[in-house]
């Protein structure tokens, strides 16, 4: 928009540039004595009137103009700012994910170093049922089950089943009904 108004702005400045070099032109003509008719002269007069309207006129809308390139440039100055300011605050918020990123990284190297070495000595027909549930599950093959409901799919399990999970044997794997996750027994189970 601002330069939209500045080349308006040009424009009316040639109008009026124009309009004077014509009303120089004229009264010069006038005081040269090269008019000498009367009504030739009482026309040419007319005609400056009309100029030095046409000057007044043009230099209003001039103003005009320049005061809406004036706000215009303010605004643009103002968006300006508050973009390098979004920008800056910007580059600072990809510096901080950045560094929460590289945080989570070394965390997930941490917990699969921890989750190698938990998983060591795991029969293999477990590990390999706890992988296709994990992948079927949304990463989550195995819950804890805790007052007497799985952490899963956090639903609770009837009086029968738990009576059925209470019986098994503590080497034996038991799932839930319900989402068919793996159930880990704890003291919290409520067993």
């Amino acid at each position: 928009m601002a330069d939209d108004l500045g080349a308006e702005q040009r424009r009316v400045d040639a109008d009026v540039e124009q309009v004077r070099a014509r009303r120089v032109r004229d009264r010069d003509r006038m005081d040269s004595g090269a008019i000498t008719n009367p009504k030739d002269l009482e026309r040419m007069q007319h005609e400056l009137a009309s100029l030095e309207r046409r000057i007044t006129s043009l230099e209003d809308d001039e103003l005009e103009v320049m005061a809406r390139l004036e706000d215009a440039q303010k605004d643009l100055a103002a968006f300006t700012e508050q973009v390098a300011s979004a920008d800056q605050r910007l580059a600072a918020l990809a510096v901080a994910r950045d560094e929460k990123l590289a945080e989570i990284d070394t965390t997930l190297a941490q917990v699969a170093v921890e989750r190698a070495a938990a998983a060591e000595g795991l029969p293999e027909d477990l590990a390999a049922l706890y992988e296709k549930l994990r992948a079927q599950k949304a990463g989550i093959g195995a819950a804890a089950l805790h007052q007497r409901r799985c952490t899963g799919c956090q639903l609770s399990i009837d009086a029968s089943e738990l009576a059925r999970i209470k019986g098994a044997a503590t080497d034996e794997v038991v799932r839930c009904e319900e989402c068919s996750r793996i159930l880990v027994r704890t003291a919290e189970s409520g067993l």
